[in-house]
This record gives C-alpha cells, structure tokens and sequence, in this order.
C-alpha cells in the first residue's frame, strides 16, 4: 500500500521565529544534534514506513537545503522511489509564491498526480518525532475517512499553543480551533479526566490524491485555517491519535530546550539500530579529547576539544574548542570545513580569531551557530529575563544569546 502514497514535506516559510538560524538558510536546513538537519527526520520516517516516492516544496532561503538533499538522497537506477526538490515556480497559471501550506500544494497539483499515487502524505519539516505513517495510512483506509490528521494529547498549558481538535470517540473530527483561549477549552476536551485531554494537531495529513485536488479547488491558502474546517462540514475528517515523542521546532527556545533534552534525556532516542536517521555521510576522524571533563554532552564526531569543562551541551562536528574553556547549557552547531594552516594565519593576520571558541572562554546558555567565530577569554553570560535585541555579531532571542552562523566574536569580549 505504501508504494501507492505521495510523501509531501513542507519546506516551510521565511522561518522569522527562528531567526538568526534561518537568516541564510530555510528551516528544514537548521542543523540539530550535532550532525543532522531537520528535514532528515521526515525523510527518515518516510524512508522506514516503505514510502518510496517523497518530494519537498522549498521557497525561502533553500540553497543549503538543495544541496543537503541532493548529496544525501541519492537513489539508484534499479528503483522507482524518488526523493525530489519542488521549488516555487512561475507557470502561466501561477505567479507568486507559495501563499501557505495548502497554496504550496495547490501550485504543484501537476506534479502531484503526475507521481500516479493515490494517496498523499502532507508532513512538517521542522518537527521531531518518529511515526510508523503505515499504520496512520492504513487507519486512514480502514476507517474509510476522506481526511485523517495526527493528533497529540495535550494538556491545558500547552493546549493555547496548538491548534486544538475535538475527537469523538470513534475517531471523527467535529471541531477545530486555532490557539483556543482558556475560558473556551473546557468545551474542547477529547478525553475529560486526562492527564492529557486535548488533541493538538500535528500538521500531519493524509487525502486521496483526488479529494485533496477537489479540495484546492476552493480559496484558501493553509490547511489548518482555511481547508480543514471547510472541509469537515461536508466530509468525514478523523483524528489518528499518535502518543509517542513529538516536538514541533517552531521557535529558537523550543529548538534550544529541544536540543538540550537530546543531550540530557532520553525522550526522544537517537541511537535506534532499526529506525537511525539518515544524513549527509560525512568521512570524518575520531573526536580528540585532551583532557576534556563531559557531562551530558552530545557530542558528534571529528571535534578537537582541549582541556575544557563542557556540560549539558550538544557539540556539532569539527567543532574546535580550546584549553581553560567553560561551556554550559549551550547549543554548538560545529562547522562545515576544517580550517587550514594558511587560512589560520590569514585571519588572524586579519585579527579573526579561528572557527571554534578559543582559550579561556565561558560560554553559558547560548546557541553558536555554524562556523561561529569566538575569540579567547570571551564570556557569553546567562542572564534571567534578558530583553531581544541585536549586535551586529549576535542577537538575543526568548532570553538566549545566539551566535549567527560565520559571526565573529573578538577575544575578551562580555556578552
């Protein structure tokens, strides 16, 4: 059956929530626990439920994700699966950009049936989580509904954030609102007595490949406020509940507390044998540590650490760090190349310090983002309640200093 479904991943928008990260690149192409990107993990789960036919609508910002899709998912000649780029196009018929989710599926319908699947798959590129999507298909087919969406129990403090189904229970939909506030939520719940007695929507969806052009045919330019709830007043929407580990990375707190928990807890499990997440495979050396103290670290191959303190932190590949360093709390993407001896000698001729953080450093609670340049002695400084703001170097984000990718930050500077 699976060989019959369409998996259509969301390259996302301009990505403003996660700013600096996707200054220079898209958000399915933020880099995360030190050597993926997110839109690895949907390609991943597809890959792993037998879809073979997966395509990812990009717009903004999607060089580096081209790239990164282009020299990971390269298939062979002997099979008919393909992983394919879709960008936003001009065509006689359409214009501009994609307008929303259900506008991006709307402009490339074409190519949509052209894949001759009968089913397709619509999925978020910036969310963690591992799904089995043959079972959510195959709920799909067996409850004979038109549209099936995943769902989340919630409970009521997180249930503001999401936009909140109501779910009968034998599985229909017969309510949807968006961000609900909380003297109306009482009438939302799913499961009364729960823990969790809101379902939360996943932005995950499957239609037929014919109802789901029936429906573009209609205005409205997102799925979740304009398509969904037209749709349930005539068709018969279901909800496939999916209790397992979910985070949608939306923001630059939710990607940093994300991040962290990768490091510190087992939520979410990386090193699965039977379900490993596929990336860029890179040919890099051993980690070299001299002297370095680690607690809870996720730590990713081909770094050189000196003699530093590192704790709770996520340390991305080639990442360099110096002696006498402390790093805390901290989010290190790495870098994407090696300096050489020469390059080094002409950047600090140009008084650059080197791609890592150099000696005697102190870097708390902060997000360095690839290629940062941080110099030595530098103290970034975790401080409650600290206002957004912007440095021509670095920016403050939900209280979090962030280091944007290739920023330099000089030796003995106070942040």
């Amino acid at each position: 059956m699976m060989n019959n479904v369409l998996g259509l991943i969301m390259g996302g928008g301009r990505g403003t929530r996660l700013f600096p990260l996707t200054q220079k690149r898209s958000k399915p192409a933020v880099p995360f626990a030190g050597k993926y990107r997110l839109i690895d993990v949907p390609i991943s789960n597809c890959m792993h439920s037998g879809i073979e036919k997966i395509a990812i609508l990009t717009q903004f910002n999607s060089v580096s994700l081209h790239r990164h899709i282009f020299r990971t998912y390269r298939r062979d000649m002997f099979t008919d699966g393909w992983v394919q780029i879709w960008a936003a196009e001009q065509t006689p018929k359409s214009t501009g950009w994609y307008q929303g989710t259900a506008d991006a599926v709307r402009q490339q319908l074409v190519e949509i049936k052209s894949s001759g699947t009968k089913y397709v798959l619509i999925l978020a590129g910036d969310h963690l989580y591992r799904m089995d999507y043959r079972k959510f298909v195959q709920y799909h087919v067996d409850t004979k509904a038109d549209i099936t969406l995943a769902v989340q129990p919630v409970d009521a403090r997180d249930a503001s954030s999401f936009g909140i189904l109501k779910r009968s229970q034998d599985g229909d939909i017969v309510r949807f609102t968006e961000k609900p506030p909380a003297d109306i939520l009482g009438d939302l719940a799913s499961r009364p007595g729960s823990d969790k007695p809101f379902m939360a929507s996943m932005g995950i969806y499957v239609f037929s490949t014919d109802l789901l052009s029936e429906l573009l045919s209609a205005p409205g330019d997102d799925f979740g406020n304009d398509i969904i709830p037209e749709a349930m007043l005539n068709h018969r929407v279901k909800g496939y509940v999916f209790d397992g580990y979910w985070a949608d990375i939306g923001t630059i707190r939710r990607f940093y507390e994300v991040s962290l928990e990768l490091a510190t807890t087992r939520h979410f499990e990386l090193n699965n044998p039977s379900q490993p997440i596929y990336t860029n495979a890179r040919f890099l050396p051993p980690t070299e540590l001299q002297g370095a103290t680690l607690s809870q670290v996720l730590l990713a191959e081909g770094c050189n650490i000196g003699n530093a303190e590192i704790s709770n932190s996520v340390v991305g590949i080639r990442s360099v760090i110096g002696s006498d360093v402390v790093v805390r709390d901290t989010v290190m993407m790495g870098a994407d190349y090696y300096e050489t001896d020469e390059q080094r000698a002409e950047n600090r001729q140009l008084g650059r310090p080197d791609i890592g953080v150099g000696n005697g450093s102190i870097i708390e609670s902060a997000i360095l983002d690839s290629k940062a340049r941080i110099g030595r002695n530098v103290h970034i400084r975790c401080l409650p309640d600290r206002p957004d703001s912007d440095d021509e170097n670095w920016v403050v984000r939900d209280g979090l200093v962030v280091v944007p990718k290739s920023a330099i930050i000089p030796d003995n500077t106070v942040i």
